[in-house]
């Protein structure tokens, strides 16, 4: 039968914020938890742009415990004079309807992360009910909207002396479900603005599940990305004590950079364009880092630090150990991809490398202690990188990640799709014994580890490649490693890490999430790595029994059973025997995995310097901090 044919009267056409609220997903991301804190962060970003204009200095928010969400700025508040087009006021027009705003002239705006002006329309049409107050030219007016239409008119309720806007809201349960905030990423992203924004104070209030009382929180940083660096590094060892920090503007584009080299292996550099993380890089980070290895290689050649004048260093490197913020203010960034991930305009690269390259130069020029301390650390960085190179050639030669055999102790699946394909890194014989049973064979394979792996935190690939458990775990997942990487060779896309639920387990669990961030990190990118989660607890009463993956589970089964209920409690994965193995942890029918992310890269390469650096006090104060979060822990 042919397919039906559609005249005009089919066409629907969505009236006002009715497209937002039909298809949210196309505005906000998702509708899961990660949508529902876009809200909050599309409100906020409103009042950063306030800030970035020079026109707000202070930034509240607070997070009621049924959800409700306040912002208030002291801006210069949003328009309420009547549009000379749409005949409404100018906060309506801003609150019912897409692509309005300021943002699109850059005589009011230079720069702005909101650039599509869909922040608060948005946040209204998704939101169950929402009201704004504004202060402006000495009085105080107020609106209410209801699903994203207004419930009633503009009108003055008070005189004000100041200025500024007061957004609050309640998102609806009818598109995100249960309305519940992760506190810790609000506070991640809030302090990270507070480090963009050099002056500008944000504080943030709110009220933790089960907590008594109200928390608050308060950012701000003379320093600016200076003190940013400085807070990143803080669980590391600097080279040098203040971080190297300068700024430019040049054809319109602002720069602001702070750097500063450790004694760590790791490059880690961020850029932000507007306050928006460039967490895929892009022209700017094109231009910062040609000029930083062209001026790194003439100061060390112009100085003779090299003993060869033909040798040269590698963008490698000149950045190994290198933390570095790249901050860049720009009228009309082209941000590629709906996530504004990546910046696209040609004409950036020319002009960020320009501007490097002079103030680098002239910092070295000016700073010979510094310079030469970073660039030695360069130089280091080039001879490891030789023997690395030597080692691999050496480890290739007797055949170690280059063997057509697999480890011996790996249990291969027998399915070769490694999209079908999961394998299962589990601690120990003994939960390996009973993994290898308890297993599908057709697309589950298992490699028992023996202890903890290296700390490769600490170690570059020369050492690595001395440990028997790391070159058994890179034969086993076929990718090669560093120079050689090659995540498209993954024999498994499911890489699931299953440990003890004690201590013991947790720190394997820490190293293998530590090697897989520093060294294999597209496979995280790539949404391949997962943590297992087996149960805490077995609770039996006659026939019925009931596996608990909680302490809070746990008491909800024991409420129901009632008395007379047994509890055994899981210490280690080998004390299941296969079948109970399979059928609480490892059956995709019935099993919890969590997938392995990287929501915010700052502060995964902040927690794995914390937790597996030399630096005592911080990993101190971390566990201090989050001490309460844990429960029953094993010693």
């Amino acid at each position: 039968m042919a397919n039906e044919a559609y005249d005009v009267e089919k066409i629907q056409v969505l009236e006002g914020l009715a497209g937002i609220r039909r298809r949210p997903a196309m505005y906000i991301g998702s509708t899961d938890s990660r949508g529902l804190h876009h809200l909050i962060y599309e409100v906020v970003d409103n009042s950063i742009d306030e800030a970035m204009a020079g026109h707000c200095k202070e930034i509240s928010v607070d997070i009621t415990e049924d959800g409700v969400v306040t912002v208030e700025d002291d801006g210069s508040g949003i328009p309420v004079a009547k549009h000379p087009t749409y005949k409404k006021p100018g906060v309506e027009i801003v609150m019912t309807k897409l692509h309005s705003g300021a943002k699109f002239d850059a005589k009011i705006y230079k720069v702005s992360g909101g650039l599509h002006g869909v922040g608060l329309s948005v946040v209204n049409a998704l939101s169950e009910w929402l009201e704004v107050r504004v202060r402006r030219d000495g009085k105080e007016h107020f609106q209410r909207y209801e699903r994203g239409a207004p419930v009633s008119d503009l009108k003055v309720v008070g005189k004000t002396d100041g200025s500024g806007t007061t957004v609050k809201f309640m998102p609806d349960s009818e598109v995100f479900g249960e309305i519940k905030y992760d506190h810790d990423s609000v506070l991640l992203k809030f302090r990270e603005w507070a480090f963009l924004n050099k002056g500008v104070r944000i504080t943030v209030k709110f009220k933790r599940e089960d907590a008594e009382d109200w928390e608050e929180k308060t950012f701000q940083y003379d320093g600016g990305i200076k003190e940013y660096v400085q807070y990143i590094n803080r669980a590391k060892n600097a080279l040098h004590p203040e971080p190297i920090y300068f700024s430019s503007e040049k054809s319109g584009t602002i720069l602001e950079v702070a750097m500063q080299y450790t004694d760590s292996y790791a490059e880690n550099v961020h850029s932000f364009v507007n306050n928006i993380n460039t967490a895929e890089g892009g022209t700017h980070m094109t231009g910062f880092r040609s000029a930083l290895t062209r001026s790194m290689n003439d100061y060390a050649k112009q100085g003779k630090l090299l003993k060869d004048s033909n040798f040269s260093l590698s963008g490698d490197d000149v950045r190994e150990g290198l933390t570095a913020i790249i901050s860049l203010k720009i009228t009309d960034p082209q941000f590629e991809g709906q996530t504004k991930s990546r910046l696209g305009n040609s004409n950036v690269k020319g002009i960020v490398d320009s501007m490097v390259y002079e103030k680098l130069s002239e910092f070295f020029l000016e700073n010979p202690k510094v310079a030469e301390v970073s660039i030695n650390k360069a130089i280091l960085a080039a001879q490891a990188r030789d023997a690395a190179r030597k080692a691999r050639e050496l480890t290739r030669r007797k055949g170690f990640l280059e063997s057509l055999s697999l480890p011996g102790k790996l249990a291969d699946c027998s399915n070769r799709d490694p999209a079908k394909s999961e394998l299962y890194i589990v601690e120990g014989p003994s939960a390996g014994g009973s993994a290898k049973q308890g297993r599908d064979r057709s697309f589950q394979a298992i490699l028992p580890l023996r202890g903890k792996i290296l700390n490769v935190e600490k170690a570059r690939l020369e050492k690595m490649l001395r440990s028997g458990e790391i070159k058994t775990l890179i034969t086993a997942l076929g990718t090669n490693i560093e120079d050689e990487f090659n995540a498209d060779k993954a024999r498994y896309h499911k890489i699931i890490i299953m440990t003890d639920a004690d201590v013991d387990g947790a720190h394997i669990r820490t190293l293998l999430l530590t090697f897989f961030y520093r060294k294999m990190k597209p496979l995280i990118e790539r949404g391949y790595i997962y943590i297992a989660q087996p149960p805490l607890y077995r609770v039996k009463k006659g026939k019925e029994e009931v596996y608990a993956y909680s302490e809070r589970e746990k008491d909800e089964v024991l409420e129901k059973m009632g008395e007379g209920a047994s509890i055994q409690r899981y210490k280690g994965l080998g004390e299941m025997n296969p079948h109970q193995l399979w059928e609480t942890t490892m059956n995709p029918e019935d099993r919890t995995l969590k997938k392995v992310t990287i929501e915010d890269a700052i502060r995964a390469d902040e927690l794995f310097s914390i937790l597996m650096g030399d630096a005592v006090e911080p990993r101190r104060e971390f566990i201090e901090e989050h001490a309460k979060e844990v429960v029953n822990l094993d010693i």
